[in-house]
């Protein structure tokens, strides 16, 4: 999916606007990311040739790394809400759930499938038509 997608945290005090194709929408169950959501899941876009606009309130966004390992967050001091940050490679990582427009897309997969918590479901024994990896895609 290429398109213009508009974002921004709960406050309100960032918003942000991401131009460019959406190579993959992956539902992340690896520990880090589940830490990240409070959830089973992050649901992030990944955009290797986006361009990420701050269009308000960018200077506030905080930057989390996880010491020794490639794990990122970034988000609003204030709200506490996720938001976009650039990965090593140059890729913009998107949380889905920061996006103000309509994303018309589905995910692509669900990935660290051999880290996913006891507790949730197990989704390659549903009906779910979207499909499971064991780690990344590709890697």
């Amino acid at each position: 999916m290429t398109g213009n997608l508009q974002g921004s945290c709960q406050c309100g005090q960032i918003r942000y606007q991401l131009q460019g194709k959406i190579a993959g929408f992956y539902l992340c169950h690896c520990s880090r990311c589940r830490k990240d959501s409070g959830s089973a899941h992050a649901a992030n876009l990944f955009c290797p040739q986006a361009v990420m606009e701050w269009l308000a309130g960018g200077e506030l966004a905080v930057e989390y790394k996880v010491p020794e390992t490639r794990h990122r967050k970034c988000f609003c001091p204030t709200c506490g809400s996720s938001l976009p940050y650039r990965l090593d490679d140059g890729t913009w990582l998107v949380p889905a759930g920061s996006l103000d427009s309509e994303l018309v897309m589905k995910p692509s997969a669900h990935i660290f499938m051999d880290s996913k918590a006891a507790w949730d479901r197990d989704w390659r024994a549903d009906d779910d038509p979207i499909p499971c990896f064991e780690g990344f895609p590709g890697r």
